[in-house]
Formats: C-alpha cells, structure tokens, sequence
C-alpha cells in the first residue's frame, strides 16, 4: 500500500533533481533524532541472497552515469523485478528544503499521478519509523497499527481485492527502508507495494529488501557523487578558458566581464557582479555584472568601510566570505543593503538570504574590489570545492586586472609626460594630423598655440629642479584647468608646451592665451617665484596647410615673441 499526503504547510511540487547537487549528509542534530529508529536498518550488513547481483550491476552501470532521473528509475525496476513488487517509491531527501520528495514511482499511471513530486517533511516520518515497526531491519506497518486518521494529510489506498489468507497483503499497509550513504547521510526512503504474490512479505523477503537497498543507497550515492564530479570539471573547464583569454585581453571591463559570464556558467550562480575600488579608496563602483542586465541597483554604489565588518574569519571559506543574512544585517548599514536574495531554500543547508562576497587583492595584497554572488541555482549553500572554484576565479580576476592595469599604464605613459601628466609630443603629433586632416574636410578653422616658459633654467640653477619641476606642475595644471573641454594642451618638450584649438579663428586663439597671460601673472604675485611664457599663434589658413606647415608657424611666432620680450627687457 503507498500514500500520498498532502501536507499542512509543505508544498506538493515537481522535484527537478537531475542538476542538483544533493550530495551530503543530513544536518548533524536532525540525523541523531533518527539514530534510535534506524539502528537496526542501518547497521545491519547486506545479505547476499538471489537477486542481489541484480541491483550490484545497477550500482556498476551507474557509476559513470550523472543522469540522477535515469538511475533512480533503474533502482525502481531493479528492486520492483527482485522482489516482486509492483510499486516501488523512491522519496530522496532534498538538501535544499530539508524535506523528502517522491522523485520516482515504478508502477502503474494512476500510481504515479497520485504520489510524483509530494513532499514530506521530517516530522511527518518521524512518526512512521518507529522502532515498534521495525522488522527484520525495515519497517514494517500493518494494517490497524496506525491511526492514519490523526495523520497530517490525505491517503491513497488504491483499491485492491485482499484473499482471506492470513498474511494476505492489505492495501493498508506500508513498507519503508531508510537508504544510507556513506558516513551514514540518510539520502532517501524507500517504500515498496502491491506484492505480485498477494501475500505480505516474509522475514526473509525483508531481509533481502534491506540488502536490495543497501546496493540502491551505493547507486544513488555514485549517481550523486557523479553529479558533484561533473560540475566541479565543468567548473574547471571553464575557468581554464576563461584563463587563457583573461591575459590576450588586457582591457579591465572585458576581463571582469568574462569573470562574471564564468562564474554563473561554470558555478551556477544567476547574479555575479564585480565592484572596484574608485580612486578614493573607499567607493565601490560596479564594473562588470551578469544576471543583472539593465538593473537599476548597478548605479547605486556601496562603501568599503561600510562592508568591511562581513571580512571576519569565522565565515571564511576557502578565501570566500559567506555571512548568514541575520548577521550581515548587524553589521552593515542599511544603505548597503541594495538587494536580497530571491532563490532561497529551507534548512541547514538551503541557501537563505545568504551575502556571499569575494575580496579582489593587488599585488601588494592591498583590496581592489569585490565580487558578490546570489542566486544559488540548485538553492544551497555552496560547498567548500564550490567556494574553492570561486577563489580561483577570483585570483585568476585579480592576476588579470594587475596585468591589465600594468599595460595601461605603459600605454598612458607612452602617450603621456609623467610631470605634468598632459600627452606628450608623440601623442600630439598624432592629434595635430588628425585634427588638420579633419579641419580641411569640413573647411572649419583651426589654431595653434606653442609656448614657452621664460627664465625656467635660471629657476633650476637658483632654486634646483625640484622648484623648476614645480613651475611645470602648475602650468600643466593651468591648462587642464582654463581651456574649454573641446580644447587640448599638451607637453612637447623640456619648458614648451602646444595647445590645439578646434574651431578657433585668430582672434579666438589671442583670447585663450589672454587668460592664460593673466593667470600666470597672478599665481606670480602670489608667489616669490615669478612664471612668465612667450606665445606663438598659428591659424590654418588654406585646405593646403600641412601639419608641419602649422607647427612651423606656431614655432617661429613664439620665438618672435620671445625675441620682443627681451628687447623690452633690456630697454627697460
């Protein structure tokens, strides 16, 4: 006889456990509850009766085989075959809502409508393995020793016709065995009925249902074990190849990108999403995300002061920080809390609320950045491999990020003066050809400025280098400040330093180095240092003009300049 309840407060659901990872024992304390009842089923070795060879070439085929659904219907019909039973009940533990549901149902339709994808809890079988049921190490309830009407629940008792036989089979009757992996992890239940025979099973018949499901547990165990073995190669796999692209990259938002895309593919976790630090050493700005897309909770940047108190020891896994939501909660500003978890489970090991995050180190060991994940697919807490993969993910994020910040560094400083920190002469003249080229396209006029600075070797011979390097400084910080955002300075040699100007006529270009004249002669008054420069102007004067044409021009004005300077000096 088989039943089918449903619960008061427990779901009636499909169970999809073909990608799960259920591998493990139940939590400690809920498992001491059942020592007392299951003693005897557990401990008791396997007898090698006729058929067992059966269920043991199950247990071999399947060792290879990570298709959970196929297995657990092939020790259905293995244990439905040996014993001569119609129906045979597999209800696997679920990790992820510490309850049990029916995953497979060898027998007839109305069978399987009734009883696919219920769910008990552990409440609910605390009741029916009792130890006065136990009989030659299964359980064993007959009909009338159970008052199935104070039972939580609805019953299907399917209607069969019961001989006047003595031990003939009554519809009401119940057998279950408890399936044990190793270390003793309760991984299911097994419930069998409607003997062909008729008649109830004999203690032999028992015997050999215990043997029978001690050969079921090590199949499903293999099947499960695969499941975990799978994963974890995918896992390597991927990161592998994300690996040996991360270093031909060298761009930090493709690097993080592909970073994020890895772990929820590989990991199996729908939201990833990478924060850096901003130069203020303490915004984390989101740089990369998958699962996220278009989410407005990208924008809203958190602190690393604020989040700091969740890197603490006793949550630490494998170099990954997983907090119980309740605690993170004690420790974070409300401000920081931007999201919550939606795929959570049920239990000691579902996954509920739960902040998982991954602190990105620099070279010098020094916090760059955080990942954070949510969403656990299978709704469990991850295990220590799983949290291992996402270490390495992030090491492999960080190494990249180094090798990608060293590389656009050596870029920025092939185009750029590291003083001043304005583009060099190599990248103007790049920018000097490209903006003559463009204003003789459209015909729009274009000026040049290049100047000078006055007196800067008496300033280095009186005052050293490092004063000089000063005045350079403030220039350069004057040109980043007074032009317009269209405008560009650049250094271009020891004291000379060129400005470009887009859609400037002359008259234009002689108001820009007005201002510029102004405020040098005010930071001078201010300073015991006085800063003066000498300026040339050229405008492109025909769609002929060259590059070297108009620096040329630039050049020979500033000198000119230069040269009136010291004549007024000297007459003065």
């Amino acid at each position: 006889m088989l039943r089918v309840r449903q619960l008061l407060g427990v779901r009636r659901e499909d169970c999809s456990i073909g990608g799960k990872e259920i591998t493990g024992s139940a939590r400690r304390p809920r498992h001491a509850r059942f020592e007392g009842l299951f003693g005897g089923a557990r401990r008791r070795n396997a007898r090698e009766l006729s058929g067992v060879g059966a269920l043991v070439g199950v247990t071999e085929l399947v060792r290879a085989e990570s298709d959970l659904p196929t297995v657990l219907s092939l020790i259905a019909r293995t244990v439905a075959d040996v014993l001569g039973f119609e129906t045979v009940v597999l209800n696997l533990y679920r990790r992820e809502w510490d309850d049990f549901c029916v995953s497979t149902v060898h027998g007839d339709k109305e069978v399987q409508r009734a009883l696919l994808g219920s769910t008990y809890s552990w409440d609910e079988w605390t009741q029916l393995l009792d130890d006065r049921f136990l009989r030659g190490g299964a359980f064993f309830i007959k009909h009338g020793e159970f008052d199935w009407q104070n039972h939580v629940g609805d019953r299907y008792v399917p209607e069969r016709v019961v001989s006047d036989d003595p031990e003939a089979w009554n519809p009401d009757d119940e057998v279950f065995v408890p399936l044990y992996g190793p270390g003793d992890e309760l991984l299911g239940i097994l419930s069998i009925g409607d003997p062909a025979s008729g008649l109830r099973p004999s203690n032999e018949e028992l015997g050999l249902l215990v043997g029978l499901a001690h050969y079921a547990a090590q199949a499903l165990a293999a099947a499960q074990t695969a499941i975990v073995r799978e994963r974890h190669r995918a896992a390597l796999e991927e990161l592998m190849h994300i690996s040996s692209g991360l270093t031909q990259t060298l761009s930090t938002d493709s690097i993080l990108q592909s970073v994020c895309n890895g772990i929820s593919k590989a990991l199996g976790f729908q939201k990833v999403c990478v924060d850096l630090l901003a130069d203020d050493g303490v915004t984390l700005v989101t740089r990369a995300a998958a699962g996220w897309d278009g989410d407005r909770l990208l924008t809203e940047n958190l602190s690393f002061a604020e989040i700091a108190p969740l890197f603490d020891s006793e949550y630490e896994v494998a170099g990954c920080f997983l907090v119980p939501n309740a605690i993170a909660r004690q420790r974070v500003a409300t401000s920081q809390v931007v999201y919550e978890s939606e795929l959570n489970g049920r239990g000691p090991h579902a996954w509920d609320h739960h902040w998982l995050v991954i602190p990105l180190q620099g070279p010098q060991e020094e916090i760059i950045g955080v990942i954070w994940v949510d969403e656990p697919e299978d709704r469990l807490q991850p295990s220590e491999e799983r949290l291992q993969a996402l270490r390495i993910f992030a090491n492999q994020a960080s190494s990249a990020l180094t090798l990608a910040t060293q590389f656009e560094q050596m870029r920025y400083l092939a185009d750029h003066d590291p003083l001043t920190q304005l583009p060099n002469r190599r990248a103007f003249m790049r920018e000097l050809q490209r903006t003559v080229a463009e204003a003789a396209e459209a015909d729009t006029p274009l000026a040049l400025v290049v100047l000078d600075l006055d007196g800067l070797k008496e300033v280095n011979d009186r005052h050293g280098h490092g004063t000089g390097d000063d005045c350079l400084v403030r220039v350069g910080r004057l040109l980043h400040t007074e032009l317009r955002p269209r405008d560009q300075a650049f250094r271009i040699g020891g004291d000379e330093f060129a400005i470009l100007l887009p859609n400037t006529t002359g008259p234009g270009a002689e108001e820009v180095t007005g201002r510029l004249v102004d405020w040098l002669e005010r930071s001078s008054r201010s300073s015991i240092l006085r800063v003066e420069a000498s300026f040339g102007i050229a405008v492109r004067s025909s769609t002929e003009e060259t590059q070297e044409g108009l620096l040329r021009a630039a050049d020979e004005a500033m000198y000119r300049a230069k040269h009136e300077r010291k004549l007024a000096r000297a007459r003065s």
